[in-house]
């Protein structure tokens, strides 16, 4: 009789893939299935993050109530980016967790389950060419890790630490990756890395010298897949070779997200980004300049240490300037093991607050605008969820989440839809082919 785990996925795509890798491994090695009731669960894991504050506080309150109304002899785990950075602290704070997986050590997850208390955190340790079994939580599309790791040295970002230095992962591994999923019945795969057209900078053993573009071009070549995405590109690595395949290649979908971060120059520097406010502008110029319907979804930190009105005003600048389709906007909150935790030049509380608000609702006004335009437009999209209310939804090439009136028929198909009503979120459409 088969056991079953539950798993609590907190965090990016990287954590969502991670969270595959583990099912598959206790599938395979373990006989485990999923279950969506933690209180029937034989092994309860929570994949953790660390990028901000929010979520890893979030972590120890979890943590209490799945202890208190887990089944009786089930086991928890901690896993992800906190399980790195805090490691035995986890086990000191909460006592009954049994073990602790570090982001760099997934492939691990079947080792420790037999191993009381156990804790492995390595970020060194190398999985960048682990064969994991396949599974994917969707049938239409596959997550694929391209990298472990960063080698940047963001001054406001844990990441490096939890995660270790960068290593690209094979060509061949990810173009055999990516045809199984094909094979199997996915048409669009989202190929994941912390700076995913750095890709190629360094692997673990001799491999000919390779770089993302290069990677974009032997996917494209598979029979079957239609559709291509990534995330994330750094601004630095975007040169004009990049930003050309991206505009040419008919797989590649016309979506791309570009974190900014700030759009004052002297903050970028703090924050060892390493460019500029008019290198950024000077991207984005050339991809709507060959990419017209384009959409460019961005993060931003507001009231970084040092972040003067003017800098402020920098950022708000490249809003009205780019006018982002979707953002990622939170205040800053200092991280362990960073360099700016050490900052003291603190932004007031309510100013930061302020001038979050102040950001989060220009872009309210960009996105009405921008929605408002789609209306009457056709898209083809790509059907990939069944609503409840008797609707199908996907995306479009760049990206808009669209559903239409269908069923599970419909679901893994492309079709035309024009655009009868709009949200902020979601656009309502009328399938016309």
């Amino acid at each position: 009789m088969s056991k079953k785990v539950f798993i609590e996925t907190l965090g990016c795509a990287m954590n969502e893939r991670d969270t595959e890798h583990m099912l598959a491994e206790l599938n395979e090695k373990e006989n485990f299935s999923q279950t969506g009731d933690f209180k029937e669960a034989d092994l309860i894991l929570i994949n953790t993050c660390s990028v901000r504050e929010k979520p890893v506080s979030k972590l120890f309150s979890e943590l209490g109530i799945f202890n208190k109304k887990k089944k009786e002899n089930a086991k928890i785990g901690v896993c992800g980016c906190t399980a790195s950075h805090l490691g035995k602290d986890i086990i000191k704070r909460a006592p009954y967790v049994d073990f602790v997986l570090g982001a760099r050590n997934v492939s691990k997850i079947t080792e420790v389950l037999h191993k009381p208390k156990a804790v492995e955190v390595d970020i060194n340790y190398d999985e960048s060419e682990f064969a994991f079994k396949d599974f994917r939580t969707s049938l239409y599309k596959a997550y694929i890790n391209i990298s472990i790791g960063c080698d940047k040295q963001c001054t406001y970002c844990i990441v490096p630490k939890t995660r270790g230095e960068e290593i690209s992962i094979p060509l061949n591994l990810i173009v055999d990756e990516a045809n199984r999923a094909v094979n199997s019945g996915a048409k669009e795969i989202f190929l994941l890395g912390q700076n995913v057209n750095n890709y190629g900078r360094r692997f673990s053993g001799k491999h000919d010298k390779v770089n993302f573009t290069n990677l974009l071009q032997e996917l494209s070549k598979i029979e079957g897949l239609k559709r291509i995405r990534f995330t994330s590109p750094h601004p630095f690595h975007m040169d004009d070779e990049f930003i050309e395949e991206f505009a040419k290649n008919p797989k590649i979908c016309k979506s791309m997200h570009m974190p900014l971060q700030s759009g004052s120059t002297k903050v970028l520097k703090d924050m060892k980004r390493g460019y500029s406010k008019e290198w950024f502008l000077n991207r984005v110029e050339k991809l709507r300049s060959m990419v017209p319907d384009v959409s460019i979804s961005t993060d931003i930190i507001v009231a970084f240490p040092g972040e003067s009105d003017e800098d402020f005003n920098d950022t708000i600048d490249v809003m009205d300037k780019v006018k982002f389709d979707q953002i990622f906007s939170f205040k800053y909150s200092a991280r362990p093991e960073t360099e700016a935790e050490h900052f003291t030049n603190v932004v007031n509380p309510e100013i930061a607050s302020q001038r979050l608000t102040f950001l989060q609702d220009l872009y309210t006004k960009h996105l009405d605008e921008k929605m408002a335009s789609k209306l009457g437009n056709i898209y083809e999209v790509y059907f990939e969820d069944l609503n409840a209310d008797g609707y199908v939804s996907g995306r479009s090439d760049n990206n808009l989440v669209i559903k239409a009136k269908g069923s599970e028929e419909l679901l893994g198909k492309f079709r035309k839809v024009k655009v009868t009503s709009i949200g902020r979120s979601i656009l309502s459409g009328e399938i016309v082919n």
